[in-house]
């Protein structure tokens, strides 16, 4: 398979001198083209140029986004992850969690698993919470020092169309509309994907009634309370919250009713731990849906990650999920621009839509349970029952893991 040449338009690092104008004909870019330049859209461009395929990846904004959005990697991404070289310095920026705690308000520890039964199962036997921009950072410096693909800022896409052999895609940039053509277009831009409203393409689900708190200390917790995990489920039906320990912060998230409000925190805090000094550095709302795409695959056009897919954000499974959507389609797209058939493509649609319906979005809404204002008696007395048993808490934190073995190429 020849990587056809790559094209920048004028004012972009490396590209041609011209500055042509605004109504400039198509420019040639290579086979695969990408909307969006976080973790989904770079690790589906690193995926695809490590395989040989010229790759130019299309960014609205002028650099890497750098909010504190994700923050959960689990065994199964890093497994898909691994072969694009960025895992040791990803853990590296992160903070290994080896076990899963659920406790009380108490403070008393209701179940513990240790991610350690996952060994065998995987080459990282543990949860690794890292911000999300170590990853876009690592995938970025690796994709850019290819030389057939291109990261192109402030390039945001207005139109998409179906040509002869592939697509075309209308960006808007700083000097003006540039068309691309590729012979693929990956949308990997976002629950507000341009690419999905460019085709029309209706995003169906609905808002869950509530909303999440996040609140964000520096303050030490697992110092503070003792035998804290770096991963804690406080359930009891006084309040529900989750803990999740970084290298330099904790984030406390709670389940508050719509119109809540980032001023409730204090007192969410005093509630929930009780006796304990949470100093708050940032707080802020934000709102979890359940949106799910007909299709994964609309002709030459595939979507990926936010997208395709939002589910409530428990269990940090939706990036996740959307990691394993980009690795996955790279590798089969470069396998059809190898001479493979196309339906490889229709397949790989079917099997991750499939996923996200039979497992991740299940998953995701019973994590919830009992922190979304809900009775968590029944969802402990579930935990406990898996945690007393060592068969149930490995297939477990393996299905949580995203470890459910799958079809091949999926």
């Amino acid at each position: 398979m020849g990587a056809a040449a790559l094209e920048q338009p004028a004012g972009v690092p490396g590209g041609p001198t011209r500055r042509p104008g605004r109504a400039a004909g198509p420019v040639v870019t290579g086979e695969v083209l990408i909307a969006g330049a976080g973790p989904v859209g770079l690790a589906c461009g690193l995926t695809l140029a490590r395989h040989g395929v010229a790759v130019t990846v299309l960014e609205r904004g002028a650099g890497l986004s750098t909010a504190s959005r994700a923050s959960t990697f689990h065994a199964g991404t890093l497994d898909r992850l691994e072969p694009l070289g960025v895992v040791p310095e990803l853990v590296a920026a992160g903070l290994t969690v080896p076990r899963v705690q659920w406790r009380d308000l108490a403070g008393t520890v209701l179940a513990e698993m240790d991610l350690a039964v996952l060994d065998g199962l995987t080459r990282h036997p543990y949860r690794l919470h890292a911000e999300q921009t170590a990853l876009t950072r690592l995938l970025a410096e690796r994709l850019q020092a290819l030389p057939h693909a291109r990261i192109l800022f402030e390039h945001e896409v207005h139109r998409t169309s179906t040509v002869a052999g592939g697509v075309e895609v209308t960006a808007r940039t700083p000097d003006g509309p540039y068309v691309f053509a590729g012979r693929y277009l990956i949308a990997a831009d976002g629950a507000h994907s341009a690419v999905r409203t460019a085709l029309g393409l209706a995003f169906p689900g609905t808002n869950y009634p509530h909303q999440a708190l996040r609140v964000i200390t520096e303050k030490a917790l697992d110092e503070a309370i003792p035998g804290l995990a770096a991963l804690t489920y406080y359930r009891d039906v006084r309040q529900s919250f989750s803990a999740l320990g970084l290298l330099d912060h904790w984030r406390l998230i709670f389940r508050v009713p719509l119109g809540g409000r980032a001023a409730d925190a204090a007192g969410l805090l005093r509630r929930g731990l009780p006796g304990v000094d949470v100093p708050i550095a940032d707080a802020h709302t934000y709102p979890v849906s359940r949106r799910l795409l007909d299709s994964y695959r609309h002709g030459a056009v595939f979507f990926a990650g936010d997208a395709a897919h939002l589910t409530s954000t428990a269990g940090g499974l939706n990036m996740n999920a959307g990691l394993h959507d980009a690795t996955t389609l790279g590798d089969t797209l470069a396998e059809i621009l190898r001479g493979a058939d196309d339906d490889l493509a229709t397949r790989w649609a079917d099997r991750r839509r499939s996923s996200l319906v039979d497992d991740v979005l299940p998953q995701s809404e019973n994590r919830a349970r009992g922190a979304d204002g809900t009775d968590p008696r029944a969802a402990v007395a579930e935990i406990v029952r898996i945690a007393a048993d060592p068969a149930l808490t490995r297939d477990y934190l393996a299905r949580s893991s995203l470890l459910t073995p799958r079809p091949v190429g999926v």
